[in-house]
């Protein structure tokens, strides 16, 4: 399962295309509100998920933890005891933790990108703490796969879904988007 974590004030764009190129990819994906099922965007939309983050615990299903940018989204979900669970558990599991935009930063403070590259939304560079900065649109270093913001989204998305699907899979997704 992969996680999507969202809160009042996440970039929809950022949330809501990643969601879309994983679910092309037929993977299993579990939006989690935080606070809340129901959110509200940065953008004033409002969104219900899956099921509020207090509800799911992590588990050896969990392949993937996924968080999108914005603000305040992206404070408010460092802020969640259930969303920190989550990234201790996939980060001791080895498993996919992908932050977008200001949500690097959430790794940052936690001294997940030590000794790694990564990059952001500019602005939060000194927020990515031991890390690597590079300027360019998604960077993957490991099990750690950042972005820079809504600009990249659908890369992002199937950045993640290359983890578990083939390339090939991943290029006839995009090929398919870009034919409508």
């Amino acid at each position: 399962m992969i996680y999507v974590f969202m809160a009042d004030g996440t970039e929809e764009l950022e949330a809501i295309a990643t969601i879309d190129m994983l679910r092309r990819a037929e993977l299993d994906v579990m939006t989690l509100g935080v606070g809340s099922q129901m959110i509200v965007s940065s953008h004033g939309v409002g969104i219900v998920c899956d099921a509020d983050e207090k509800n799911i615990e992590p588990d050896e299903t969990l392949q993937a933890v996924v968080i999108p940018g914005g603000m305040p989204g992206t404070l408010n979900i460092e802020k969640s005891p259930y969303a920190q669970k989550f990234i201790d558990y996939a980060n001791e599991n080895g498993k996919i933790i992908a932050t977008i935009c200001a949500a690097p930063s959430v790794l940052g403070h936690k001294g997940l990108l030590k000794g790694r590259k990564a990059t952001c939304f500019p602005g939060f560079e000194t927020e990515l703490e031991g890390a690597e900065y590079v300027d360019c649109g998604v960077v993957q270093d490991g099990n750690i796969i950042t972005a820079k913001g809504a600009g990249v989204a659908i890369e992002f998305g199937l950045k993640i879904a290359e983890q578990f699907v083939s390339k090939d899979e991943t290029e006839k997704i995009y090929l398919s988007i870009q034919k409508m």
